[in-house]
């Protein structure tokens, strides 16, 4: 006789998949059962420790240092993922978010700025926020490209900002086909901005 797995196992299986790091809501599991029966799951599972509840209705599956022993904060990356797919948004990340997603800056910004389609609003994560900003859907149009985030990225350092050493990053870490999507990209850029893409993309010219 073919075992069914229970609802419980299913939604813990998914979230195993999604790796640590990932957040999700009740809406991310609604092809698994209806969602009284998904967010009593997620209860149970935040009760038991194995998922975190970070607002009502947002979770994620933390990371964890072994070296601290304790629980890594969440990723705002993937906290606005969860609540954009949630509410049907398109959103594209700015600023030192950007810079850090991609490997140009360590550090790690106590706010996350997202341009979006939909209503501008805060979320508060502990001592961290979220900041959903409106803006016309032809900003985001790359929301969903590494183009979109290595020009929020380049935009944040600014003219004065950049260095060789982002470049030559980019330059190495850029496949070819986001190179010429960059290309592409340019011509809607401002002039400086335009020059530093040709710049980190002259090989695939």
């Amino acid at each position: 006789m073919e075992h069914v797995l229970s609802i419980t196992d299913r939604i813990g299986y998914r979230i195993r998949g999604m790796g640590r790091g990932s957040a999700f809501m009740r809406h991310d599991f609604l092809d698994l059962g209806n969602i009284d029966a998904v967010a009593k799951v997620l209860t149970r599972l935040s009760s038991d420790k194995i998922i975190r509840r970070l607002k009502p209705g947002l979770f994620d599956f933390p990371r964890f240092n072994r070296k601290l022993g304790g629980e890594l904060s969440p990723d705002l990356d993937q906290l606005a993922k969860a609540i954009a797919r949630k509410n049907g948004l398109r959103i594209q990340v700015t600023g030192a978010q950007a810079a850090n997603l991609l490997g140009l800056s360590t550090q790690v910004p106590a706010q996350a700025i997202y341009l979006t389609d939909g209503p501008s609003k805060r979320i508060k994560i502990g001592n961290r926020e979220i900041v959903f900003r409106h803006v016309e859907p032809r900003r985001i149009r790359m929301s969903k490209s590494k183009s979109g985030i290595v020009m929020e990225a380049l935009k944040y350092f600014g003219q004065d900002g950049l260095n060789n050493k982002i470049i030559d990053t980019l330059r190495r870490e850029l496949t070819g086909r986001e190179k010429r999507q960059m290309l592409k990209d340019a011509d809607k850029a401002p002039a400086w901005l335009g020059k530093v893409i040709r710049q980190i993309t002259g090989e695939a010219a």
